[in-house]
């Protein structure tokens, strides 16, 4: 099947390529066909520069353009599209791109207006929100319904009505506010990096999500404002908020700030869960920095986040925020807040994956009385260690008659993790031949 993404050589249109390109022959378009053909070619995927083309191609045409865009994108495309096919597009507002399907496109042609509610740095689909806000069902419903399921996603159904209200909430609401926020942190020329001397976990999460934020594509953001019917009203409502608390705490109303304290307070819902996501959040905060502070001159595997990259070596220190590993000459320098701190398990696994391991044949004599089993699992439980197999057993000539001469056939890690083991066969009394 052809799935086709207008607006594939950047942002989430770009994302989706990693999650359809294993099931599907994918072909994307771009404003910029030179971008658009390295991105195709370094993903795997066809390029063609042609909008209406990919339309004529495709049994699936996904639109992600700028939200300004879309309406026209879909109003060029759709005479193009083949009989059967599957109109899909992406964006966060949703009124205007459904009323101009219905308007533009065949009978023929099914159309699924839908808002995948996760940006282009996510990484898995599992547990992600998506709202479909298809005002008819046709044969394509049920398959892109069953297909978003088995990916586990959280899959919410709606008018597109009723979309733009709850994303006015959730994106309009909290994006002008977090905005106006830094905006003002901006006005008061605020040294942040010195304010985090004072911090508290609650402000170091609020300062990350409004760099979240602030940090997106201003255009987009802008257009997330300005196309929702609904943002007037939301704005104004936010801006009234912020007066009337500004006024009466500046009149030294008491009374009235704890009035209104409380009824938000109540109109909030479930504390309790609240209270409980944001410890969870706050504490995930502090457990790299604690579990790095222990790991200190020792060997620890880190692995970035959005790339996927491992990067192992001894932990040299800590300094602002940035964990500093040496390996070897090699000095690299890692921002906490985009790395994980593998398991000891993970460590292991990865080394065993990447490194070349050491084999050696150990021949040591022991006591006759010597137990073989209790020494390859000893063997089993040192640092780095992959396999001990016994290979041979001997007590022939030059071997007293009460001693016997083991070999084991010892795999490992490194020259030196072998090393540990002849010496853990000396300690159980043994003698390295």
């Amino acid at each position: 099947m052809n799935v086709g993404i207008i607006g594939g050589s950047d942002g989430l249109g770009k994302t989706l390529i990693y999650y359809f390109r294993e099931e599907f022959e994918v072909y994307i378009t771009g404003t910029d066909h030179n971008k658009g053909r390295n991105v195709a070619k370094e993903l795997g995927v066809n390029y063609i520069e042609s909008n209406a083309g990919l339309a004529n191609i495709s049994d699936i045409l996904i639109i992600s353009v700028p939200i300004q865009y879309t309406s026209d994108v879909i109003q060029e495309v759709a005479p193009f599209m083949k009989s059967g096919s599957l109109m899909v597009d992406v964006t966060s507002v949703k009124e205007e791109p459904s009323k101009t399907m219905a308007e533009c496109l065949p009978e023929t042609v099914e159309y699924i207006p839908t808002h995948p509610v996760f940006g282009p740095r996510t990484t898995e689909l599992d547990n992600q929100v998506i709202v479909l806000t298809a005002d008819k069902k046709g044969e394509w419903y049920s398959k892109v319904y069953d297909y978003l399921s088995s990916k586990n996603m959280r899959i919410i159904e709606t008018t597109a009505e009723k979309h733009d209200f709850m994303m006015s909430i959730v994106q309009v609401l909290t994006h002008f506010s977090f905005i106006s926020t830094a905006s003002a942190i901006e006005k008061l020329k605020v040294d942040l990096s010195e304010s985090e001397d004072y911090e508290s976990p609650i402000y170091n999460l609020m300062i990350d999500m409004i760099a979240r934020i602030v940090a997106q594509n201003p255009y987009l953001t802008y257009n997330i404002q300005s196309m929702n019917n609904n943002g007037p009203k939301i704005r104004n409502t936010f801006a009234e908020a912020v007066i009337e608390l500004r006024d009466v705490i500046n009149n030294g109303d008491e009374d009235s700030f704890v009035d209104i304290a409380i009824k938000a307070t109540k109109h909030m819902g479930d504390i309790k869960n609240a209270l409980g996501r944001s410890d969870k959040a706050i504490n995930a905060l502090s457990h790299e920095f604690t579990l790095l502070n222990k790991s200190i001159g020792k060997e620890v595997g880190l692995k970035h986040i959005y790339s996927g990259k491992i990067h192992v070596g001894i932990l040299d220190g800590i300094e602002d925020k940035t964990a500093i590993l040496k390996r070897g000459n090699q000095v690299k320098r890692l921002r906490i807040a985009n790395i994980e701190v593998l398991s000891d398990e993970e460590l292991y696994d990865w080394k065993i994956n990447n490194l070349n391991s050491k084999t050696e044949s150990i021949s040591c004599i022991f006591s006759k009385s010597v137990h073989v089993e209790t020494i390859q699992n000893t063997v089993m439980n040192l640092d780095n260690i992959i396999d001990i197999k016994l290979t041979d057993a001997y007590n022939g000539p030059q071997i007293a008659d009460d001693s016997i001469s083991l070999t084991f056939e010892v795999t490992a890690l490194s020259k030196s993790d072998i090393e540990n083991v002849k010496n853990l066969f000396t300690g159980f009394g043994g003698t390295i031949r």
